[in-house]
């Protein structure tokens, strides 16, 4: 089972712009779906973002045009570029590895993202 490690959380203000990686402990290419999670607090996590094994992606509707996902193979790495942040964007954020239903397989420990207003 591969391992996954998210960075890049952080403080920052509204408006502002923030990249997460997911670094995975072995080969991500066998993985139909590589996604990002988030869960706020009192709420459950919800789907943020995924990309498939063949490129395409599927964005939640409050993210639309604001955060962009890709993936390299090579370097076993999913990244989430997230501009125009809003307050409401503030949870801890997950990566996900999974190989037939989205949002089942592997999970990162989390990384933090806050945004003040």
């Amino acid at each position: 089972q591969v391992q996954l490690v998210e960075s890049g959380g952080g403080l920052v203000q509204a408006g502002g712009s923030l990249r997460l990686s997911c670094a995975a402990s072995g080969s991500i290419f066998s993985f139909n779906y590589m996604g990002w999670y988030r869960q706020a607090p009192g709420k459950q996590r919800e789907l943020v973002a995924i990309i498939t094994s063949g490129g395409r992606t599927n964005y939640a509707d409050f993210v639309k045009g604001r955060f962009t996902i890709s993936r390299d193979n090579a370097k076993n790495m999913v990244t989430l570029q997230m501009n125009s942040l809003k307050p409401e964007d503030t949870a801890v954020y997950y990566c996900n590895a999974a190989t037939f239903v989205p949002g089942s397989g592997s999970w990162g420990q989390g990384t933090q993202v806050t945004v003040s207003s």
